[in-house]
């Protein structure tokens, strides 16, 4: 088992449904996490599929929670956007981006492939100062609330299983194979230094 707790991030693009659903559970399992997204903007679902509600990452989920029962409280109690801005508001108050973060991480959790790439080029255009390896792997979760709590789960049961371990750099790569086994799913990971 390691010396020290895992330091674990989950980065999505909005740092709302995914990120934050794998970070509720990982924090109740007593995980030393935090969860992050990629985009320039928090982009919601609206009214129609072509009208999303766009948030600036500096607005708190109290205000984008105001905003939409302002708006329209049937449809985003509907959608269950107002149910994930109060989990989300029991978590921390305001949704962060990834590239504005500098603290380390042990490991790295990404909710879809572009996330995945965006988090990859930000790592390796910083300049490296400690060397310190960060882990990244791509768990592909669907945007969906179906979709965030079962990701969720699969993201605990990696953490579970790396926090066991004594070496990152050779049980990572087993502890992927044998869930893509167990589940069919596959992961795209990667090495990054601080």
């Amino acid at each position: 088992m390691p010396s020290s707790p895992l330091r674990l991030a989950v980065v999505c693009m909005s740092n709302m449904n995914r990120s934050m659903g794998a970070h509720s559970v990982l924090r109740k399992k007593g995980f030393s996490v935090r969860s992050f997204g990629t985009g320039c903007h928090v982009k919601l679902p609206g009214p129609a599929p072509n009208l999303p509600v766009v948030y600036d990452f500096s607005m708190t989920y109290k205000q984008m929670y105001n905003d939409l029962l302002r708006k329209d409280r049937k449809c985003y109690r509907g959608n269950g956007l107002l149910r994930i801005l109060e989990r989300n508001e029991r978590i921390k108050p305001q949704p962060e981006r990834f590239q504005e973060c500098s603290d380390p991480f042990d490991v790295i959790f990404t909710c879809e492939e572009r996330v995945y790439d965006r988090v990859v080029a930000d790592l390796c255009a910083k300049e490296q100062n400690t060397f310190q390896p960060v882990r990244v792997v791509n768990v592909d979760v669907a945007d969906r609330l179906e979709g965030a709590r079962l990701g969720a789960f699969l993201t605990c049961e990696l953490c579970q299983g790396l926090q066991h371990m004594e070496d990152l750099e050779d049980g990572l790569d087993k502890l992927l194979l044998a869930v893509e086994e167990k589940t069919g799913k596959s992961f795209l990971h990667t090495v990054c230094f601080y």
